[in-house]
């Protein structure tokens, strides 16, 4: 399980995290979304040890995140897999290359293993045989695709995705949203998915947390978040169908 405590954060003199509370299970689809800006994704950073907090705590599985040793730190992140907004691939690298890179990091030298696993995490996202292509010669939901089969070579216990849809047309991110939740079921992992994206949370999440002005404004069901009378969650629905409609338009 993640626990964040009173997690507080600065940059600059302004801040970000006013004090987040927040518990997400193990085995879970867990969505965290909320207008941008209001913290998402410095959250998601603590959780992972790429930043440190003012003050409050992250634990995973019992271990504070933010006390650990480097070395410590390092064997807690091979429990996680990351799948970035733009999927950051390597482009002077194959989709394999791209894929081994953390296998190769962490020590594995073992080149009939590693061509497996890549084989294997390809076939899993829906691409296999696509070893030997470059990234510039994906789609954009290819590349993320090929981005998440990287986050999952090290069989982590938890994949955290940020932002995961922006960018695609509607099909597409339908299609990376059941893989998200496929994955989630058939791994048996917890996935933590930072999105404004609601249709993605009603797809698949089991359960969602706003964040506002850098606290968690709501936890609960998507049921419950769509029936919610809060004006300020209701704002957010609304602005995010709003700016579909209008993107819808323009097309």
């Amino acid at each position: 399980m993640i626990k964040i405590r009173d997690l507080h954060k600065s940059f600059n003199g302004s801040q970000i995290l006013r004090g987040v509370n927040l518990e997400i299970p193990t085995g879970e689809t867990f969505f965290i979304i909320g207008p941008s800006g209001c913290g998402k994704s410095v959250m998601l950073k603590h959780i992972v040890g790429l930043l440190t907090p003012d003050r409050g705590e992250v634990q995973v599985d019992g271990h504070v995140i933010g006390t650990m040793k480097e070395k410590e730190l390092y064997a807690m992140r091979r429990r996680f897999g990351f799948l970035f907004q733009s999927a950051a691939l390597f482009d002077s690298m194959s989709v394999a290359e791209n894929i081994a890179l953390g296998l190769v990091e962490n020590g594995e030298r073992d080149a009939a293993k590693i061509a497996g696993i890549v084989a294997e995490k390809l076939e899993l996202v829906g691409l296999p045989g696509t070893e030997q292509l470059k990234p510039s010669e994906l789609s954009g939901g290819m590349r993320k695709r090929v981005g998440l089969a990287r986050a999952l070579a090290q069989n982590p216990a938890y994949i955290f995705y940020d932002e995961p849809t922006t960018g695609l047309d509607p099909i597409m991110s339908d299609q990376i949203d059941t893989l998200i939740g496929d994955i989630t079921a058939k791994l048996n992992v917890t996935s933590v998915v930072v999105t404004h994206d609601m249709f993605s949370v009603e797809r698949i999440a089991h359960r969602v947390a706003m964040m506002h002005k850098g606290k968690i404004y709501f936890e609960g069901t998507p049921e419950e978040l769509r029936e919610s009378n809060d004006p300020i969650i209701v704002e957010f629905i609304e602005r995010f169908h709003l700016g579909k409609s209008k993107a819808a338009v323009a097309r």
